[in-house]
């Protein structure tokens, strides 16, 4: 029978839920038990928001309820449960936001966070929120900067000068990942905005020297197999040969990546990529006008739009150079094309037109000769289509009968013999642009100095905490400088107060026109720093210009998992026995979209410090949960 508590539209839901949110908070029924309460630990975990202005959106608590579900469980089971929520709070809306404003990012930030943790704390989740974190916070960004001078100091950090994705909007370089291709063409992720490529100096982290171990580790991870395949497809592993061309009338070589070196004997053209370093020497006076004008028109193509195969029209032109067949001494055009980039091999093909579907393509657009050098059983004609399947080889000399398999090794063996080539290993993977031109990001714990002041470091210096063996260079308004970093005990850097966030049109940081931050005395033995306002302090302290560019957005969400472990502890990221107790999340849940950036990016940091003797387990997340995306309008 029905009372007035059980007919419908009789329980309070407000005052249900703040009066047992209240003795939740009052209990702290969710805190996190010490490592020593000796129960098996169960570490669950969200990826952490990005507190925009708008509060939570509908797909937030989709994945937060199925962890909040599996933290209850758990910890009804005996676990010490370990469920933390925090916030990636550094990055361009708040910016974008204190650009329209004045308001300084960090008032927004601290506002949305706010928020969100109110809307958080009313849909009642079991979150230890005494070790809630944002890595705006300088405790937190301490330690980022802190991995990040490791990375520095064992040689995984330097400096280059290459044609990247600039966004005149942002003000700031995009990582390829960062990039759309639309039918507008190509446009940032982050409010859509055109793009276009620009020679700007950047910070780059060396990703692909930890390619073949990122490969290796999804084999060791609970992980969707979508997943693993995208990071596996993105890192792209192609085992070939290198191969070097002479240049006909010129000292220079060419050297491409192939990994079909036994089709050799059908290479009839060389391409190479629009951005190539020697396209300047190989372009004669008369192809001069023309390939400027076609290197001008292919500049803000994507890399996608490049290389795509329904491309109608394959377009190129000839440099008036040739190349020397290294295996019958055939002269071979050298032309230029977008289909081949510069970020992939060494931005230089060989061009096999009978075995290739894009060079064929190429091959009958500028009626360039196709040479059949793989047999088939039945009765082809290349200059019909090309032939992409196995056979013996023809027309290939001495390797005639042989299979493809056995020619790569002689070929290949021949050309190292001669000193034209080798085995090789290639990745699509490039290295990880780690610089932004804006203000509200990590600032680098770096500096530059001249060549002659690096000189002077002393033998026994608290600089050389983080030193690398070689020196990290760049030109800077055409003079040689080396990059110095801070020590341990001047973490972290902080952000100064600016007149104005906005970027300059020509890439330059909002932090490069505060010359009372950026331009320092540095003491070579200490590595304190204090501004050039005031006198020379001492004979070891030289003139120094802080980096003014920031670190992006990936770099505090690379290891907050980690923080989580210990997140008040001040002389460690985390300590020794936490990291043993706690390890990695047992159960992350988080979006598929984030495969190639977050997920891949916390993949090497991780590994990273574990090669290093920082972390106990190779890989951060054991088991990783899409929640997909919720449909409708």
């Amino acid at each position: 029978m029905d009372t007035s508590e059980t007919k419908p539209g009789s329980y309070d839901f407000p005052a249900f839920e703040q009066k047992w949110q209240a003795a939740w908070k009052a209990g702290a029924t969710f805190r996190t038990e010490p490592i020593s309460c000796g129960k098996p630990k169960y570490y669950v975990l969200d990826m952490f928001p990005y507190p925009s202005g708008a509060g939570l959106h509908i797909g937030h608590p989709e994945g937060y309820t199925a962890s909040d579900i599996l933290a209850r469980y758990k910890k009804a089971n005996g676990f010490n449960v370990l469920h933390p929520m925090g916030w990636d709070a550094f990055g361009l809306p708040a910016e974008q936001h204190a650009i329209a404003t004045g308001e300084h990012p960090a008032v927004q930030t601290k506002r949305n966070i706010d928020n969100f943790r109110r809307q958080l704390q009313m849909l009642g989740f079991a979150i230890d929120w005494d070790r809630e974190l944002s890595t705006t916070d300088e405790n937190y960004f301490r330690w980022t900067q802190w991995i990040f001078l490791k990375l520095f100091r064992h040689g995984l950090a330097y400096v280059s000068e290459k044609p990247v994705w600039f966004c005149p909007a942002l003000g700031t370089v995009l990582a390829n990942e960062e990039v759309l291709n639309t039918p507008e063409g190509p446009r940032s992720d982050r409010g859509s905005h055109p793009v276009e490529r620009r020679p700007i100096r950047q910070w780059v982290l060396r990703i692909t020297a930890y390619a073949d171990k990122l490969i290796e580790g999804l084999d060791h991870v609970d992980w969707p197999d979508s997943t693993k395949r995208l990071q596996k497809n993105w890192i792209g592993k192609s085992e070939g040969a290198e191969v070097t061309f002479k240049l006909d009338g010129h000292a220079d070589t060419l050297t491409v990546f192939t990994t079909r070196p036994d089709t050799l004997y059908g290479a009839t053209y060389m391409v190479i990529a629009p951005e190539h370093p020697l396209i300047g020497k190989l372009t004669t006076a008369a192809q001069k006008n023309a390939v400027e004008s076609y290197v001008a028109a292919v500049r803000n193509k994507t890399d996608l739009e490049r290389t795509d195969l329904a491309a109608k029209k394959k377009t190129g032109v000839f440099t008036g150079s040739y190349a020397i067949n290294p295996v019958n001494g055939a002269k071979i055009p050298v032309w230029t094309a977008d289909y081949v980039l510069i970020t992939y091999g060494t931005g230089a093909i060989m061009a096999v037109p009978a075995h290739d579907e894009r060079d064929w393509e190429f091959a009958k657009e500028f009626k360039l000769p196709i040479i059949q050098v793989v047999g088939s059983k039945e009765a082809i004609d290349v200059n019909e289509k090309p032939w992409t399947e196995d056979g013996p080889m023809v027309n290939s000399g001495p390797f005639d009968g042989l299979s493809a398999t056995e020619t790569k090794k002689k070929i290949t063996a021949e050309l190292e013999a001669k000193g034209q080539g080798k085995l090789a290993v290639n990745f699509k993977l490039r290295d990880w642009l780690f610089s932004r031109q804006r203000y509200w990001g990590e600032p680098f714990p770096l500096l530059w100095v001249s060549r002659e002041d690096y000189a002077k470091i002393p033998a026994d210096s608290e600089v050389r905490e983080f030193l690398p063996k070689e020196p990290v260079t760049c030109q800077l308004n055409g003079v040689e400088v080396c990059a110095v970093p801070l020590t341990s005990k001047q973490l972290p850097l902080t952000l100064p107060q600016v007149k104005s966030y906005q970027p300059s049109p020509t890439g330059d940081s909002p932090l490069s026109k505060e010359p009372e931050w950026t331009e320092v005395w540095y003491d070579v033995a200490s590595g304190a720093t204090i501004s050039q306002s005031k006198p020379q302090p001492g004979p070891l302290w030289i003139k120094a210009s802080r980096e003014t560019n920031t670190m992006p957005q990936w770099a505090g969400s690379c290891w907050y998992y980690l923080r989580y472990i210990d997140p008040k502890n001040a002389e460690a990221l985390a300590s020794k026995a936490d990291l043993e107790y706690w390890g990695c999340p047992d159960f992350y849940i988080g979006g598929a979209e984030h495969a190639v950036l977050h997920l891949l990016y916390a993949r090497f940091w991780h590994r990273f410090l574990y090669e290093i003797g920082v972390l106990p387990t190779a890989e951060p997340f054991k088991k990783l949960f899409h929640q997909g995306l919720i449909m409708g309008e």
